[in-house]
């Protein structure tokens, strides 16, 4: 039996087919999950499939769609208009018996003793379809959702996209959609054997009235892990984004909205950045241990400390850059690209970044030199201590072989074997790293002691500049002793 208390964090499976230019994946999301591979293959498609379906579930936590289950049964403990008196009534006695031999027995209670009605109800919340074809619309920015459907000379084929919940490899609960083109169709699972209150381990000791007993499906905010993105296109937006938001209520104006015969859109991971960005309010105390990787991040890599100003309360925040040892502010139009690419992961981890939360990054070392690329590897390592769950899209060999030699030493130490000085480190339980490529499955890289984490590709490109580089020299050679 599963007990909802004791399920923090959950594990998350996802299974694809046939999705954008994905041809199958099947992944375990870890404490840092890594998706390489050739442009184009589908990394950040999965990666915002990923962040749509937790914005759809309202996180993947140990009962789905918490908030939208709690209040689709208001109507047992508030005045409902739109229900029939005498059905009402009878749902209403249902429950009431069934919070009557609730607190009568001291037996655990599970989501099987709920009554047939309302779980069903509940589990209707899974397939709730115009809300998800709504998300999936917003975020890839695609009219219909079956423009998701493999574009690479595959259309006729099935999209399928499966998703588990787990505890203790234990499903809690289950989500399958598919699409061949005719439309979505959806199923939902919630595990019956779910156990919503075990031997006095509740939210309450007795259970007083039905509402008490509805709330014990929702996971309370404060505890709730939030899921935030950071795009590939994060640079530009820090040096712009006063003018998209200056843009944007004036096109929102009758006047300004004249000059658009069409709307032009941003996916909705670019949205929801930007609208976190504009809205930033400095740091909020939320975890030390988080925002000293903040910290670690201005002084190691940036050299320098990244500031907020909003020149008015209502006013849009200004981001400047002070580089270290000097009284010298810059703006984001100023700063280096590398500088204006980190702005965001400093501020997200100083003020937005929780325990528990996850961060999707794409492409993290961009604009960065090898040197800062190997640092950022040492930052992901500090996030998965902090228990920040991490996902990033790369092609950097750098910052992969940094994350193989953290799993190194972190095997050494978990063996009680590293004499050096104990630094960042992973284990190999904590990284998951899959290989995108074109029309092909994504497989996992399985970590190995003298290659690490790197694809068999990066090998290749390197025994190509090799041979390319031989060939040449003896050209060159050959050259040289025609003319001597």
């Amino acid at each position: 039996m599963l007990d909802i208390k004791d399920l923090h964090p959950t594990n998350v499976h996802i299974k694809v087919q046939n999705f954008g230019p994905i041809d199958q994946a099947e992944i375990d999301i870890r404490p840092l999950t890594v998706f390489v591979g050739e442009s184009n293959t589908g990394k950040t498609y999965l990666a915002a499939l990923i962040y749509a379906l937790h914005q759809h579930f309202e996180g993947f936590s140990r009962f789905p769609c918490s908030d939208s289950s709690v209040i689709s049964l208001g109507f047992l403990y508030r005045q409902h208009h739109h229900q029939p008196a005498e059905i009402q009534a009878e749902l209403e006695e249902d429950m009431l018996e069934t919070l009557e031999k609730l607190n009568a027995s001291k037996e655990v209670f599970k989501f099987s003793d709920l009554p047939q009605w309302m779980r069903d109800r509940l589990e209707a919340n899974l397939t709730d379809q115009e809300n998800l074809r709504n998300k999936l619309k917003r975020y890839f920015d695609f009219s219909s959702v079956s423009g998701l459907i493999r574009f690479t000379g595959s259309q006729g084929n099935e999209m399928k996209v499966g998703l588990k919940i787990l505890a203790k490899s234990q499903i809690l609960w289950s989500f399958d959609m598919s699409d061949s083109g005719d439309g979505l169709a959806t199923q939902g699972h919630v595990n019956q054997d779910m156990v919503l209150r075990a031997n006095g381990k509740s939210l309450f000791s007795k259970i007083p009235d039905v509402q008490s007993l509805i709330q014990l499906l929702r996971v309370p905010r404060d505890q709730r892990a939030n899921l935030y993105y950071l795009p590939a296109a994060r640079s530009a937006i820090m040096q712009i984004h006063g003018v998209i938001a200056s843009s944007l209520i004036e096109r929102a104006t009758p006047t300004g909205s004249e000059h658009f015969s069409e709307a032009s859109t941003f996916s909705g991971m670019i949205a929801d950045f930007l609208q976190q960005i504009i809205h930033y309010n400095g740091g909020n105390g939320f975890a030390d241990q988080v925002s000293n990787i903040a910290k670690a991040l201005e002084d190691d890599i940036l050299h320098g400390q990244i500031e907020v100003e909003r020149p008015v309360p209502e006013g849009y925040p200004a981001f400047l850059y002070r580089p270290q040892r000097t009284e010298q502010v810059l703006r984001m139009s100023q700063v280096s690209a590398m500088v204006s690419e980190l702005t965001p992961f400093v501020l997200f981890l100083r003020g937005v970044i929780r325990p528990g939360d996850t961060l999707i990054i794409e492409e993290p070392e961009a604009h960065l030199h090898p040197r800062a690329q190997t640092e950022i590897a040492l930052t992901l390592a500090r996030l998965v201590r902090a228990e920040v769950r991490v996902i990033v899209t790369t092609h950097s060999d750098w910052l992969l072989q940094q994350i193989g030699n953290l799993i190194r030493q972190g095997e050494l130490k978990k063996q009680g074997t590293d004499t050096r000085e104990m630094g960042d480190w992973l284990l190999k339980e904590d990284v998951g790293a899959w290989w995108f490529r074109a029309d092909k499955p994504v497989v996992e890289i399985p970590f190995d002691r003298i290659e690490g984490i790197e694809p068999s590709d990066y090998e290749d490109i390197a025994d190509g500049l090799y041979n390319t580089f031989v060939e040449l020299e003896r050209q060159y050679l050959e050259e040289e002793a025609a003319n001597a």
